[in-house]
């Protein structure tokens, strides 16, 4: 297209003698290109291409000096971002560590004592509160300590006959005490003292546990006889008749829920003074410490025909292993391990037999109470006796036992000693 004037012009002559004034030219307007953000080969690079780019290429320069100090030798890569120590990056705070540390240990703390508290609901709710003391007549005062009377029964309950053979229980019917002792807590010191099944004592008058009539007094019985007339209810009514010491909670574990609580531990440690063997009961062991499954530790508490002492000696051997089971339960590294903890309690709750007012909190306390006894807090002994009784039963040596109940009673240190 041509702009140019067709007549006076400037370079194609005119007529007149003045020059022509100056004509407004149109605006030729370049085509606009779209500007593209540089991309770190397009600096100095000699493989760079156009058609590596993307739109037009202006030859504008930036200013960017290529190879300068900036780029590090490197074109126009701008340099990277070193933060320095603590920093939060470009245009943001430091991380505050005190504040993430605090926040973390409260959630932290709440994760625990959620878990604590959904533990002892479930413990709890596993208990089998069925001894009813209320129901025990005419009881002692009660004392400065509190008292547990735990009993281990020869129950069969739940038990398959593969079982019933493998810890050599039998196949009796019902269920008679195989064990009883009374554990005192108390602040001068722990007390387990165990009584032996073959004691000879009065059974009192009592009303029956489940029938509601009255029986009158039975003297010169076994103990093990009062349990086997009415069961905990009148076993706690004839230890109380017989000591004056009042019973504050009722404890009983079968022989499948102890062997079990053994097994769910791993087997405990206990350090065996002499050898012995009893076919009734299956024991077999050497001398020396050793780890003792559900099986051998059942075996272990059951034997008495092996000892000269008959049930003396048994009652001494279940004092010891109950103390090494406390102190192998009531540690941390079984409290707080979940793998641990569940499988003991599950082995333990489903079948132990407690009072109705006996929390899990209690069960705890009787627990360590017992773990104080074989750390040296305390002292364990049998019921002081004075020689035999009809039927080759035992017979409490009374002044002695009045004076261990009276010490128990006012939180006294015990210095009662049993008769060798």
């Amino acid at each position: 297209m041509n702009d140019w004037p067709e007549d006076g012009g400037y370079g194609r002559g005119n007529a007149n003698s003045q020059p022509e004034g100056p004509r407004r030219m149109s605006h030729v307007q370049r085509p606009q290109v779209p500007q593209q953000p540089p991309r770190h080969d397009q600096g100095y690079n000699p493989n760079f291409t156009q058609a590596q780019g993307s739109g037009y290429d202006s030859g504008y320069s930036s200013g960017q000096v290529y190879g300068g100090p900036q780029g590090g030798g490197r074109g126009n890569v701008p340099p990277q971002y070193s933060p320095g120590p603590g920093a939060g990056g470009p245009g943001r705070p430091a991380p505050d560590w005190r504040k993430r540390i605090k926040v973390g240990s409260i959630v932290l703390v709440v994760a625990v004592l959620a878990w604590g508290i959904g533990t002892y609901a479930w413990a709890s709710s596993q208990m089998r509160n069925e001894v009813d003391l209320s129901k025990v007549i005419e009881r002692p005062a009660e004392g400065d300590c509190t008292t547990y009377l735990i009993v281990g029964s020869d129950s069969r309950e739940g038990m398959s006959a593969e079982e019933k053979k493998k810890l050599h229980t039998g196949s009796a019917e019902g269920k008679r005490t195989d064990s009883m002792m009374i554990l005192a807590a108390c602040s001068s010191g722990n007390t387990m003292v165990s009584l032996p099944r073959d004691s000879w004592v009065t059974i009192p008058s009592f009303v029956g546990s489940e029938s509601g009539k009255s029986y009158p007094a039975r003297g010169g019985s076994k103990l093990n006889a009062a349990y086997a007339m009415d069961g905990p209810e009148l076993l706690v009514r004839t230890v109380e008749f017989n000591t004056g010491l009042r019973i504050d909670h009722y404890a009983e574990i079968g022989f499948a829920g102890f062997a079990n609580i053994v097994d769910a531990l791993g087997g405990v440690e206990l350090n065996i003074d002499k050898g012995f063997k009893d076919k009734k009961s299956g024991a077999d062991f050497q001398a020396g410490t050793q780890t003792l499954n559900g099986e051998q530790a059942l075996a272990f508490v059951r034997t008495r025909y092996a000892f000269a002492q008959s049930d003396l000696q048994r009652t001494k051997n279940q004092q010891k292993f109950l103390s090494a089971l406390a102190n192998q339960a009531a540690t941390p590294g079984t409290i707080l391990n979940p793998f641990e903890l569940y499988p003991t309690l599950g082995a333990g709750l489903d079948t132990l037999i407690v009072d109705k007012d006996m929390s899990l909190y209690d069960l705890g306390k009787m627990f360590f109470a017992m773990k104080g006894i074989s750390s040296g807090d305390g002292k364990s002994m049998n019921m002081p006796i004075s020689g035999r009784a009809p039927q080759n039963s035992l017979k409490w040596d009374m002044p002695k036992v009045k004076q261990l109940v009276e010490q128990i009673k006012n939180d006294e240190k015990v210095t009662v000693e049993s008769n060798p």
